[in-house]
């Protein structure tokens, strides 16, 4: 797999297909095969690169610096920067959706349109969400809940989605996998996750589709996303909290329409 050099690490990224840009941003320990079921579909029409933020996947992390949020999406503006390709569609789950919608806001003109899938950064955390997210911040908690919350999250409905489940579950197990899921779970409730007071500067058109399902980024933090982004349409599906595994057809009904009116403008 080719690797860009980022702020972060390096990121290691696949590519299929040929025309207008589409990228596909995974979930914390996930990795990019979460695409594997759409990507063939996308890239009979776009150009599809699907990443491995650092940290994950093929993709490593710098040593000195802690896995946060705001690090992959600093990743996320040094590989498009760098690879310099004309605006793109981001499509990105969880923390990689949080990425997505901070690089509209700060390089606009890198990004056409956006598909936030039961994303954060939009949301007020209260304490008691910050109840739940402190002992996830701590690498040994971590290590004895997130393998089986991943199931619970995933819940789990193909093959793929099983697959996706055992590989993360799997990793979440080991030391570095609960420090790197730590990490991104402590920047959570952090101000530099925490995208509403720049909101009104998302300007691209933005799709949120949503798996109520997921106990981890609930129905109500889709709405709640909605609201906040103007202009954005929220989709809905009965899923948990990666959609594109769970239901690729229903979400490809929803996104591929969307992305071709994406590109059809400007």
């Amino acid at each position: 797999m080719p690797s860009v050099a980022t702020r972060a690490g390096d990121v290691s990224y696949s590519v299929n297909g040929t025309g207008s840009p589409i990228f596909l941003l995974h979930a914390n320990l996930h990795s990019s095969q979460d695409f594997a079921s759409i990507i063939p579909e996308l890239s009979l029409h776009y150009q599809t690169f699907a990443i491995d933020f650092p940290w994950h996947g093929a993709s490593t992390g710098t040593s000195d610096i802690q896995p946060t949020a705001p690090h992959l999406a600093d990743a996320l503006e040094d590989l498009v920067i760098a690879l310099d390709l004309p605006p793109a569609v981001f499509i990105g789950n969880s923390v990689g959706g949080f990425s997505a919608a901070r690089l509209a806001i700060t390089h606009p003109e890198k990004v056409k349109g956006l598909v936030l899938i039961n994303n954060g950064g939009f949301i007020p955390w209260s304490f008691a969400l910050k109840a739940v997210a402190r002992p996830l911040s701590i690498p040994w908690i971590n290590r004895l809940v997130m393998p089986s919350l991943v199931w619970k999250y995933m819940l789990p409905q193909t093959d793929l989605d099983k697959s996706i489940a055992e590989q993360v579950s799997a990793r979440a197990k080991t030391i570095e996998g609960s420090k790197v899921a730590a990490g991104i779970w402590s920047s959570f409730p952090s101000p530099e996750h925490d995208l509403r007071s720049r909101s009104e500067e998302l300007k691209a058109p933005t799709l949120l589709v949503w798996g109520k399902r997921d106990p981890v980024a609930p129905l109500s933090a889709g709405i709640a996303t909605q609201k906040c982004i103007k202009g954005s349409r929220l989709e809905v599906l009965d899923t948990g909290h990666v959609v594109f595994a769970s239901r690729p057809e229903e979400f490809l009904e929803l996104v591929e329409p969307f992305v071709k009116e994406c590109f059809k403008t400007g």
